[in-house]
């Protein structure tokens, strides 16, 4: 059958990410976090205390960062590792939340996470969620799915997960944070958060995970099938 690239954008605490993870197991696909990408840059700077109005300072941590995925052999999921260190959760704390929108939005970062994210999905058979993955990264992608929801139910789905690493955060915290990274993902200069024109929205509000993993499975194998229907009849 063949392979399509899948690129999921939307906001924080949409379910992006869990989506992306679900729909590419069903597929067989790689799953690529983008966003566990920039958290890890963050993370390196915050770390290395890189000053993001200093550019020389910017590029040359670039130039010293290595992020890879590797699988968790006891729960199948890919895992983020920051210069061979596991970082998956030091990542999804709040001190990284509250930040990893400042750094993202740096063109220098931008430019070479796109590279490498492009360098990623050039063989296809990918899903790949972040904010700009239709829009920038894979303007071609067979399938653009962008996802939205209430900000209030973001909160909690965030509360939640931040909860299951151990922190308990004030709601209001989390509705002030999301509210900021919206802001900024969405008037960013270099690649901000937008719905592609020929994007599926899909508002996740009132959906379980299964519906919006089904949802998107079967907008995929419409797009595969169809593809093929093509193929055929172009033969």
């Amino acid at each position: 059958m063949k392979k399509i690239v899948i690129a999921i954008d939307g906001y924080s605490a949409c379910g992006k990410s869990t989506t992306a993870k679900a729909v590419a197991a069903v597929l067989g696909y790689t799953y690529i976090d983008t966003g566990a990408m920039y958290r890890a840059i963050t993370l390196y700077f915050h770390q290395n205390h890189v000053s993001l109005t200093n550019k020389k300072d910017v590029v040359k941590a670039l130039e010293n960062i290595d992020i890879t995925f590797h699988k968790n052999e006891k729960t199948g999921l890919a895992e983020t590792f920051l210069n061979g260190l596991n970082v998956e959760s030091e990542i999804r704390k709040m001190y990284v939340s509250e930040n990893v929108s400042q750094v993202s939005c740096l063109v220098e970062v931008r430019k070479a996470m796109v590279a490498q994210q492009r360098k990623l999905g050039k063989k296809k058979g990918v899903v790949m969620d972040g904010r700009d993955i239709g829009t920038v990264v894979f303007p071609d992608a067979e399938l653009k799915v962008f996802m939205e929801a209430d900000i209030y139910v973001r909160a909690g789905r965030r509360q939640e997960e931040l909860l299951e690493n151990g922190q308990l955060v004030d709601l209001s915290k989390i509705i002030e944070n999301l509210k900021k990274r919206d802001h900024i993902d969405s008037t960013r200069e270099e690649s901000p958060l937008r719905k592609a024109d020929d994007a599926l929205v899909l508002d996740t509000t009132f959906l379980t995970l299964e519906e919006q993993v089904d949802e998107v499975i079967n907008q995929a194998l419409s797009k595969i099938l169809n593809d093929k229907r093509e193929s055929v009849d172009a033969e």
